[in-house]
């Protein structure tokens, strides 16, 4: 059993759950959410923390800001309630209440931005009241996990590589994107490998990262309101979106069985089982990456009422949802019709 003196050195990266009992398809998710943490985004926030550190960036003086919709927000609140830096983390209306109260507990700063950019979100506007913040103190160090390299750093060098370990054969993974950190830290590694591994990046519907249209998002995580200034599309194969209905009911289908995960892992088990029910799926090696666990999203994606008020009283219905069983049998008629000549 190891000993730790700082939270940040503790980060369990081996651990997988066979899905097929759940989404009917061959998927393992790779459990990213057990650390103090809380999320993968520990990962990124130790990278650029010390990155920041050996440059000289950081000093005893120095305020961290960063905006983040949560989870990287509590893995800096704990990094530097540590290291006894003082953070503030601009956010917006989205973020979950446990997750600012955690920030919060830590001994960090919330700023919550009420007022939507261009595109209909809150990126934009919680970008700019970053950038007035750093030019009005030079105390205040911007991470910007955005652009910062060690946003996909960090999975290049981890993420990427714990998997191979346990998978030796892997074929396709999925991966959520949001700064897209994950994706890009993962795909390079995998195009330097030793077999070919398809990349299929899940975003949500609304989200604007790949193209398209700019909608309503309401569960946070996944998705952007504009472009991610990390994003190199010739390393990723596919991309599929996913309704947040749909990630909706991933989330609870996987609750009826004990498994509480965030809203990006429903998004991504969602994509990921719609992809591989589309496929040929018959002895292919498919992993996907849960960023968090369940308890964050208690009062969102897990309360009832907000549920109805936003997305309607039958997403949860029997038709919507349906039974596990009945959902495993459908993907399996469909993958058998499918392969019939």
């Amino acid at each position: 059993m190891p000993v730790i003196t700082a939270p940040y050195a503790f980060n369990e990266g081996h651990l997988f759950v066979d899905l097929k009992s759940i989404c009917g398809q061959p998927l393992h998710l790779k459990c990213e959410g057990f650390n103090f943490a809380g999320s993968i985004k520990l990962k990124a926030a130790n990278e650029m923390v010390e990155s920041a550190e050996r440059d000289g960036l950081l000093t005893p003086e120095s305020i961290l800001v960063e905006s983040s919709s949560g989870n990287l927000g509590v893995a800096l609140s704990m990094i530097a309630a540590s290291k006894g830096y003082q953070f503030l983390c601009v956010t917006d209306s989205r973020c979950n209440l446990s997750t600012r109260l955690l920030m919060e507990a830590l001994g960090s700063e919330v700023h919550v931005i009420a007022d939507q950019d261009s595109n209909g979100g809150f990126l934009g506007t919680r970008i700019e009241y970053v950038r007035q913040l750093c030019a009005s103190d030079e105390r205040y160090v911007w991470l910007s996990q955005y652009t910062n390299a060690g946003n996909w750093r960090a999975h290049y060098r981890t993420t990427a590589p714990e998997i191979a370990q346990q998978f030796p054969d892997l074929d396709v993974v999925f991966i959520g994107a949001g700064t897209t950190g994950t994706l890009m830290g993962c795909a390079r590694w995998f195009r330097q490998w030793h077999r070919p591994v398809r990349i299929v990046a899940v975003d949500s519907v609304g989200s604007v990262a790949f193209g398209g249209e700019p909608g309503r998002r309401m569960i946070p995580g996944l998705g952007m309101s504009m472009r991610p200034p990390l994003l190199d599309e010739s390393v990723v194969d596919e991309v599929i979106r996913v309704e947040e209905a749909d990630t909706i009911r991933m989330c609870h289908r996987m609750a009826r069985r004990g498994f509480l995960f965030g809203g990006s892992t429903g998004t991504v088990v969602s994509g990921a089982t719609d992809w591989l029910a589309r496929n040929d799926a018959r002895g292919l090696s498919a992993v996907a990456i849960a960023p968090d666990m369940g308890e964050r999203y208690l009062d969102t994606v897990y309360q009832t009422n907000w549920l109805q008020d936003l997305y309607g009283d039958h997403v949860l219905s029997a038709e919507g949802l349906g039974t596990v069983t009945e959902e495993v049998e459908t993907a399996t008629r469909t993958s058998e019709q499918r392969r019939r000549p």
